[in-house]
Parts: structure tokens; C-alpha cells; sequence
């Protein structure tokens, strides 16, 4: 089931409770930390198998017409079902329902990770397009990807 999840509070046990289950992908305390901190006041939908958090993703604003998918997660025994699609999905919906013209996302740019090009080929799959890389959003082992798409 996927829902969007207004509880600031249960919002923050779930990306909690995903991310700390993928350290692969959110190793650096103080990143996850914040993602779980900021999914309080971030429109964040949920995925559920039988009333347990499986996944989630959190949007925020950027600009005037752009919403950002600011982090999501899946659990690894739910990866390639469908569950991370779904999430966008609902998440696409809401922005376009909210009046918002461009989704972006950011992630490490291809060849640097191999969790990472998998990542990438996700938002790909999706849709988006590589928009630009930037080396110093983070740091120069971790160049970031910037990815778009018109909604």
C-alpha cells in the first residue's frame, strides 16, 4: 500500500527505520541525520507491506515550479518490485496536483559507485534526464548528478 504520511513523528521513524537499513547508500551519520530530521516538514508517501514501513520518499520545494525528490528508500528485500516506482509515482501525482512543472533529483554522478549507477539507472528508467554534473555540491569523490524532468 502507498500513502502519503502526514505524521511528522511517524514520518521521521520511518525514514529512520529505511535509511539506517541502508547503509550502503546512507553511511554518513550526520546526511542521514538530516534526512530524517527535515522528512518532519516534507511531503513524504509511504510504502507499506501489512501496516510495516517498507519505503518512502520525501519532496521538497526549490523553486516557484520545481519540486525536488529530496531522498528516498527501499528496503533491499523489496528492491526490483515495483516499490520504488510506485512511490514516484504517487509522489509525480501530488506534484503535478500542487501546480509544479519540474521534478529534479540529485544523486552521485554514474561510473564512481556501483550502488550509485544502479541509482541512476532508476531515475533514468523513470524518466529523467541528466540535467548536469557538479563535482563540488558534496566533494570530488562524490560529483553530483543532477537529474530532471519536465511534469
Amino acid at each position: 500500500m502507498i500513502r502519503v504520511v502526514e505524521d511528522p513523528t511517524e514520518k521521521r521513524a520511518i525514514v529512520r527505520h529505511i535509511l539506517e537499513a541502508l547503509p550502503e547508500w546512507f553511511e554518513v551519520e550526520e546526511s542521514r541525520e538530516a534526512y530524517i530530521r527535515d522528512s518532519a516538514d516534507r511531503l513524504t508517501v509511504g510504502a507499506f507491506e501489512e501496516d510495516m514501513p517498507i519505503g518512502f520518499l520525501c519532496l521538497k520545494e526549490t523553486g516557484r515550479e520545481t519540486i525536488e525528490l529530496a531522498v528516498m528508500g527501499v528496503l533491499k528485500d523489496h528492491h526490483r518490485k515495483g516499490i520504488g516506482r510506485a512511490l514516484f509515482e504517487k509522489a509525480r501525482q501530488i506534484a503535478k496536483e500542487q501546480g509544479y512543472s519540474f521534478m529534479q533529483v540529485k544523486t552521485v554522478a554514474m561510473g564512481y559507485y556501483e550502488d550509485y549507477d544502479l541509482t541512476n539507472l532508476f531515475y533514468q528508467s523513470l524518466g529523467f534526464k541528466e540535467f548536469e554534473v557538479i563535482p563540488t555540491v558534496w566533494d570530488e569523490a562524490n560529483p553530483c548528478q543532477i537529474y530532471v524532468m519536465a511534469l
